[in-house]
């Protein structure tokens, strides 16, 4: 029989798993362990309930608490059907530009311009291999007219702030001819959740 660790076990999403790294470094959680998903699941969001469940089942048992550090991701309620059997919380919200910018802010976004492409500084990081190469725009750049006819806007949801990455932000929005806005969220929810995790103080976090 395994022995449960003291611990909080996290499981994330890939895309997480840099600004998970530097919270942990900052703050020193090591108590906190991190088990990340593949990123790519976010191609494939019904592959996501599955792939934490799948994870949930080989750790059982070794944590005294878990935390899945997923939004709702597009599951359409399949993850939340999952952690609701297993009473395990999950990141607030649809997606992470909300848990980074919080649901009132990113609310308010929507409702100035819902025709809005968001970046985080991951999706920035991966843009050529994430938007432009699977979307064929690197062969066929004349499809972006059509791809995103709806959309106005692109509001970069910074965590970190670099000076270089807004200018790179800056460059997608006009290579679309979008209007540009920066917001500094930082780590927002996600932030906020791991550390009251790290403190012991989840269930008082969330009931909010």
């Amino acid at each position: 029989m395994q022995q449960q660790r003291a611990g909080t076990l996290v499981i994330a999403c890939g895309a997480l798993a840099r600004e998970i790294a530097a919270l942990q470094r900052a703050n020193r959680w090591d108590l906190i362990e991190v088990r990340c998903l593949p990123a790519e699941l976010h191609n494939r969001p019904e592959r996501i309930a599955p792939a934490v469940e799948e994870e949930l089942r080989a750790q059982r048992g070794r944590y005294a608490r878990v935390f899945v550090a997923y939004a709702d991701c597009g599951t359409g309620g399949a993850l939340d059907a999952l952690l609701a059997a297993e009473g395990i919380e999950r990141l607030p919200g649809a997606h992470c530009y909300e848990f980074f910018a919080t649901s009132s802010v990113f609310a308010q976004l929507h409702d100035a311009e819902p025709g809005t492409f968001y970046l985080t500084d991951f999706l920035l990081r991966h843009f050529e291999r994430l938007v432009i190469r699977p979307l064929g725009l690197d062969r066929h750049p004349e499809l972006k007219d059509e791809y995103f006819r709806n959309y106005r806007r692109l509001v970069y949801l910074s965590q970190v702030g670099r000076a270089e990455a807004v200018e790179q932000a800056r460059a997608i929005a006009a290579r679309f001819g979008f209007a540009f806005e920066h917001r500094v969220t930082g780590y927002g929810e996600l932030g906020t959740r791991l550390a009251a995790l790290a403190a012991g103080r989840e269930r008082a976090a969330w009931q909010r």
